[in-house]
């Protein structure tokens, strides 16, 4: 049987994904894209998943791709392949990620560096342990962000920063990039797994369907202007407006009652 390179967990509706190669912090092979993957898209199909949390086993969160994984088959001239690996497991995971039905949170225990950064960026909501740290890793080597950097860094901290993460290289706190806006909630690390597993069930107990559309609201009104922005809302609301969880948002609140929510 095939060693277990993400360790699955269901706390209530919360589904942990736990990356597992503890003694390389979790860093990426192929082999390890073999089973996160299938691990999302098993929790994207589950009704009964209303949000996931994405961390890391032992000291650290991901470290990137492991450079000597011989997934990173030699191409033209026999140089590393490395735009055929974004396209075979970045580009998927990514994309995954960013297109969950539920909530995804990143609970980052310790360094989170080069795609291991964008994975977690990539996700709805990262909460830190206050010994966690950033990488941009990617010019250390003679590379760019991948697995979504491009699109996320200026997005999440402006160009200016963007570009000094990205070109530096430089280690950034836990502290230091809840200041500049770069992830949402920093904790004591011992407390890290409970603040996470809170926040994933309090999202799990919300309108999954609602959550989801907002995290794609968000991102597409990014490529809007304002009136555009506006017409996106009108059809999503339309959309949601027929929904059954609107339907019991309303009875709840007009009933004084906690909402039941079930769409997804």
């Amino acid at each position: 049987m095939s060693e277990a390179l993400v360790l699955i967990a269901n706390h209530g509706p919360v589904r942990v994904l736990m990356l597992n190669r503890p003694a390389q912090l979790n860093s990426f092979t192929a082999a390890m894209h073999g089973q996160l993957l299938p691990a999302l898209q098993a929790a994207a199909d589950d009704a009964g998943v209303r949000a996931v949390v994405v961390t890391g086993a032992g000291r650290g969160f991901c470290a990137g791709q492991d450079l000597n994984d011989p997934g990173m088959a030699a191409g033209a001239g026999g140089a590393p392949d490395v735009g055929g690996v974004i396209e075979r497991h970045y580009k998927p995971l990514a994309l995954r990620v960013r297109s969950m039905p539920v909530p995804v949170i990143a609970a980052v225990n310790g360094v989170a560096a080069g795609a291991g950064a964008s994975l977690a960026l990539g996700c709805d909501l990262v909460v830190a342990a206050r010994g966690a740290s950033f990488i941009q890793a990617f010019s250390k080597i003679g590379l760019i962000p991948d697995c979504g950097g491009t699109w996320l860094l200026p997005r999440l901290v402006g160009r200016a920063n963007a570009l000094g993460l990205a070109m530096t290289g430089d280690k950034l706190a836990a502290d230091e990039a809840r200041a500049m806006g770069l992830i949402w909630q920093v904790v004591d690390d011992a407390l890290l797994m409970d603040a996470a597993l809170a926040l994933a069930s309090r999202l799990a107990a919300m309108p999954s369907r609602a959550l989801a559309a907002t995290r794609r609201a968000i991102d597409d009104a990014m490529a809007l202007d304002h009136a555009g922005a506006l017409d996106l809302e009108a059809q999503r609301q339309g959309e949601l407006g027929r929904g059954a969880d609107f339907a019991e948002g309303v009875a709840a609140f007009l009933a004084k009652r906690a909402p039941v929510f079930k769409d997804r």
